[in-house]
């Protein structure tokens, strides 16, 4: 279960990879934080999510030009597309 804060500390990340990383697309960023946000929705300890989430997200940008598509993340996985 999120909660308020879990929601704050997401969108909090969201703006700091933006002002990180002002080449990429803010929407993808968006996009793609979400994405690897959703994979944790079964999680039981949700104290760590947003780290973990930065964590992903950061190593996914830092590494590769970020191409989201509408695809699922899930489906098979490429290194430059989530």
């Amino acid at each position: 279960m999120r909660d308020d804060n879990e929601s704050v500390q997401i969108d909090q990340t969201i703006e700091r990879l933006i002002a990180q990383f002002p080449t990429e697309s803010p929407a993808e960023i968006e996009l793609l934080v979400r994405r690897i946000h959703a994979r944790f929705a079964d999680a039981r300890v949700r104290d760590f999510v947003p780290l973990l989430v930065e964590k992903a997200a950061r190593q996914v940008v830092g590494l590769y030009p970020i191409e989201v598509t509408g695809e699922d993340p899930h489906s098979t996985p490429t290194m430059a597309t989530i």
